[in-house]
């Protein structure tokens, strides 16, 4: 997260609020920001969400994660909001949105992740 400069502003078992300002950092050669920063913060924000919703005992590890780029940006604040669309006790599924300071929706992704005993003595 420090890497990105994101900043969780909300976690819960329902769902995870971040934010971030555009910098040098987030930019392919072309200028705007690379793909693998949406899908890093898609990553980072439905793992939060799934973490925090899982049930007693158990660790979320990540199976699945599809992000797709709307909006090319280059500049500004972007917001990102994760929720669960399923939270089993075996699998969730969790979407997160990623919208501009207009509330444009620049990319959109969906983690998928399985529920695993957490190893003994291991805090969860």
């Amino acid at each position: 997260m420090a890497q990105l400069g994101l900043e969780i502003t909300s976690t819960s078992a329902t769902e995870v609020l971040a934010e971030w300002s555009i910098s040098e950092r987030h930019l392919q050669p072309h200028g705007i920001v690379h793909g693998g920063v949406y899908a890093s913060v898609v990553e980072t924000c439905c793992s939060l969400g799934a973490a925090a919703a899982a049930p007693a005992g158990k660790r979320i590890v990540g199976v699945e994660n599809h992000t797709s780029f709307l909006r090319p940006v280059r500049t500004g604040r972007l917001h990102a909001r994760a929720r669960p669309l399923h939270a089993g006790r075996q699998a969730q599924l969790w979407e997160c949105a990623i919208v501009d300071e207009g509330e444009r929706l620049i990319a959109t992704g969906r983690l998928r992740v399985f529920c695993v005993d957490a190893p003994v003595g291991a805090q969860t």
